[in-house]
Parts: structure tokens; sequence; C-alpha cells
């Protein structure tokens, strides 16, 4: 799956792309029919005392699947987002045809 990472008021690390990349990897070796995901990390200091945000929306087949949350640090912002899309992908392939 290709990851395309996008900063929003933070600066890019590739620590963070690192940590995000692997837990993405898990949800690819459950669902190899995920194409593509855009991930976007944004720091929001209007919201106290979280603001840290992650966006993360799946290309697959049918509609996109997007889940986002606003957590104390980006890595459980990331773990948060990541759950909900493993739920999400779970409903989905349960819907899902075989022929």
């Amino acid at each position: 799956m290709e990851a395309i990472f996008e900063f929003v008021n933070v600066d890019k690390s590739e620590a963070l792309e690192s940590f995000t990349q692997k837990k993405l990897d898990k949800i690819e070796n459950k669902y190899d029919w995920i194409v593509r995901a855009n991930v976007y990390l944004k720091r929001d200091e209007n919201q106290k005392p979280k603001g840290y945000i992650s966006e993360i929306r799946l290309s697959a087949p049918g509609p996109e699947i997007f889940a986002k949350s606003n957590e104390n640090s980006f890595e459980a912002s990331v773990a948060e987002t990541v759950s909900d899309l493993d739920r999400q992908c779970s409903k989905r392939k349960s819907k899902m045809n075989t022929h």
C-alpha cells in the first residue's frame, strides 16, 4: 500500500512517519484490497488540552474509508485512528461478495 503523508502546522518527522507506516502495514496485511492511504497529521493549538489530530483516508473498492481522532499526542491519535479504520475495514470485508 502506498502511504502519502502531509504535515499541517507540524515539522516533518521521520519517526512519526515510521510509526504510522508500521500501524498501516498491519491493516494492509489483514486487508490486501486497500490501495492507498492519505495521512494528514495536524497540530491545532486552539484545542486544549488535546490538539494532535490525525486523519487517515483509505482508498479501497467502494467508498473511501475515513477516520479522524484528536488526542494528547500524535502516537495516541494515530493508534486511535488506525483502530477505527480496522473496525471499518472489518465491516466492509464482511459485506464483500466472493465470486
